[in-house]
């Protein structure tokens, strides 16, 4: 399968916004699908991921929850991560991932994995 990611761009502390994954590729349902980022000189970080259907689980970093949500429309091959009271330390590169034969536990490591977007930058500013 292949990811495709947008939706970032540059935003005030505060404000908004909603990222895109499009994916490509059959049984994108089946496939849980994850957010992470990475800021300059830092390791990949977890920040949301939503599960393949029929194990309906969502998991959020503590930095995140409360303030980001994500959520998939299958119909559209898609996930979204709706990012709102941003922060500028949520200044990042941030990626989408997938993988079909995850389980719940290892959601939130990247490592799992096995397919990964290009990214799409997010600048939040003070």
């Amino acid at each position: 399968v292949q990811l495709q990611a947008s939706g970032g761009g540059l935003v005030q502390a505060g404000g908004s916004l909603r990222l895109s994954c499009a994916a490509s590729g059959p049984a994108f349902s089946r496939y849980t699908m994850g957010w992470f980022r990475q800021a300059p000189g830092t390791e990949r970080e977890f920040v949301a991921a939503i599960s393949g259907l029929g194990r309906s689980a969502i998991r959020y970093s503590d930095s995140v929850k409360g303030r980001f949500t994500i959520f998939r429309d299958n119909a559209k091959n898609t996930v979204f991560l709706q990012m709102n009271s941003l922060k500028p330390e949520d200044t990042a590169v941030y990626h989408c991932a997938g993988d079909r034969n995850l389980i719940v536990g290892t959601m939130t490591i990247p490592n799992h994995y096995d397919y990964w977007g290009q990214g799409t930058q997010v600048t939040v500013s003070s």
